[in-house]
């Protein structure tokens, strides 16, 4: 089939566009910026923004499927930023299959478009949207993908999945993120140290949108539905953590606060950078603080039973990987 990829050149977004190469697909990358590497695999490469319709209604011409992959992500930033990018490109990526007949689009959503700052622990895909967010990107990706829901039909068959805290080679986000507030000394245990948390291996996380991809079809349970993607074991978010910095040599956390005391903190700071304003972002926010304070791992036995999905690596396995990748990639 032809696929189309938006974010191809994104840390998920590659590894799914390499899947389908390597499978027999034709690929098309739609993305900001130039990725030669792509091109050199086999991929056609599409500069252009989601948030210009004209561009993203041309490249989904004659294509089979699209997997919207890109997105604006952050803990911190301004609204505008992310409901044009998350939101209105969203939009513009639904009209664009319409418009072309593409007849299926696999959307990349999360599990923070549920998160309501309580422990969720085996929750399944009927939780309920919550009444109020955190930060701009869990709300804006919600919006999204109630729209992509919604835009399920006879003319365009429509999947969300959410594929929880993405890791992998080539991590440019999580992991870093964690080991350079390491370095600076950022990082104290917030709440009892107690709480479970998914993550998602990220070439089982693009091989989890091959198949919503192929189960996208009239009449399947697939269509119109969401699906909570993960390892499947959930660990303890501090243990991994101090994991991480034994192995790059990094003291283990010592420092160790409740969850009250960061939110209290965490406000002081994000009102200290809306209102003065700073430049940056908060070292420390409340989003970030509930969510390594509480726990939150989901049932994926909606995927399994639907998609076929089962992890392929465990997370000794994954997060051996992610080491060694990063101690021999180039800084």
């Amino acid at each position: 089939m032809r696929a189309l990829v938006t974010g191809g050149g994104g840390f998920l977004g590659r590894y799914v566009v390499e899947q389908l190469l390597a499978r027999g697909d034709e690929v098309v990358s739609f993305a900001r910026g130039a990725y030669p590497e792509l091109s050199e695999i086999g991929a056609q490469t599409v500069r252009g923004d989601i948030q210009d319709r004209e561009a993203i209604a041309a490249a989904c011409a004659g294509v089979d499927v699209v997997f919207h992959v890109a997105a604006k992500w952050g803990e911190w930033g301004e609204w505008q930023t992310f409901y044009d990018i998350n939101v209105v490109g969203t939009r513009n990526v639904i009209a664009a299959c319409r418009a072309q007949g593409v007849p299926r689009l696999v959307y990349t959503s999360s599990p923070s478009v549920v998160f309501d700052n309580r422990p969720q622990e085996g929750c399944d895909e009927s939780l309920p949207y919550p009444d109020r967010y955190e930060n701009f990107y869990a709300h804006t990706k919600a919006i999204a993908e109630q729209e992509v829901i919604e835009a399920n039909g006879s003319d365009l068959l429509t999947v969300s999945l959410r594929p929880h805290l993405v890791f992998g080679p080539r991590d440019n986000q999580l992991v870093p993120g964690i080991l350079s507030r390491a370095g600076d000394g950022k990082v104290p245990q917030i709440g009892n140290g107690q709480n479970l948390i998914d993550l998602t291996y990220v070439e089982d996380a693009a091989r989890a949108h091959l198949l919503a991809a192929d189960a996208l079809q009239p009449g399947s349970p697939v269509a119109g539905s969401i699906y909570f993607i993960s390892q499947d074991e959930p660990v303890n978010a501090w243990k991994w953590i101090n994991e991480l910095f034994a192995a790059f040599d990094l003291p283990p956390i010592r420092l160790k606060i409740p969850l009250w005391l960061a939110l209290v903190v965490c406000t002081v700071l994000e009102l200290a950078y809306r209102v003065l304003p700073l430049e940056g972002h908060p070292p420390l926010t409340r989003f970030l603080a509930y969510e390594v304070a509480m726990s939150h791992y989901y049932d994926i036995s909606r995927a399994k039973a639907d998609l076929g999905y089962r992890p392929q690596i465990d997370m000794a396995e994954a997060t051996r990987r992610v080491v060694a990748h990063m101690k021999t990639s180039d800084p």
